[in-house]
């Protein structure tokens, strides 16, 4: 669908089930502010449609011949690290979305979502956001406590108390823009400390920001939620 004079999401779909890519690829593409560019069956061709068309945001698949949907999620973000990626599951218990999640993808949708979800989920992501439930923010955060050295103690370097209410801004889902306003400063500065946050701790992404914050005691977990762009 051509839609003119607006600010387009370029959106891959990636299913190996022909149907639903073909259903959700079309639902995708009335959404208001979205386009689909492509649509792929594997994960191979995930990887060369992202090569080709360099999409915003990937609906990605699992489970899918040739090459899964993780596989294919690690490569895309080392080859388009601004391509956001949301797992595609039919159970939010799925082992594998957390795999999803630690290969960068940015969260996770339910196949029978409703529309007005789905939308909202492109938008979150598109915005920078990530969609990490608390359940599953609580298992990232126990893979790292295994991972801890003996006596439990924290390598990262310590952040600024700036940085930390950035972080914590971050871990809740708000925009650059957002946290802008809460903190009384510009969004130029707002990105210049979320690029020094990533450059302390050596993360990339902010589904890395929450398993910090959280492990760091920051924040809560309890206290994670999805919100939308533009919700308080």
């Amino acid at each position: 669908m051509n839609k003119v004079g607006e600010d387009i999401i370029r959106v891959a779909v990636v299913d190996d089930q022909r149907l639903f890519t073909k259903g959700l690829s079309g639902l995708v593409d009335m959404l208001p502010g979205v386009e689909v560019v492509g649509v792929a069956y594997n994960g191979e061709e995930a990887i060369a449609l992202c090569r080709k068309e360099e999409p915003d945001v990937v609906l990605m698949d699992i489970s899918m011949p040739k090459m899964d949907g993780i596989s294919a999620t690690r490569e895309i973000k080392d080859l388009l690290p601004q391509t956001a990626v949301v797992i595609l599951t039919g159970h939010e218990e799925d082992e594998h979305v957390f795999e999803g999640i630690k290969a960068g993808a940015q969260g996770y949708l339910l196949k029978d979502s409703e529309p007005e979800d789905l939308s909202r989920a492109i938008h979150t992501v598109y915005a920078g956001d990530t969609i990490v439930a608390p359940d599953l923010a609580q298992k990232m955060l126990n893979t790292f406590e295994g991972g801890r050295p003996a006596g439990g103690t924290h390598l990262a370097p310590p952040l600024t108390e700036r940085e930390l209410e950035v972080i914590k801004a971050l871990a809740h889902g708000m925009s650059d823009r957002q946290i802008a306003n809460s903190l009384g400063i510009s969004e130029k500065t707002v990105r210049n400390h979320t690029s020094n946050i990533y450059r302390k701790l050596h993360i990339f992404d902010r589904t890395q920001a929450v398993i910090y914050a959280v492990r760091e005691g920051v924040i809560d977990v309890r206290d994670l939620e999805y919100r939308p762009p533009g919700e308080s």
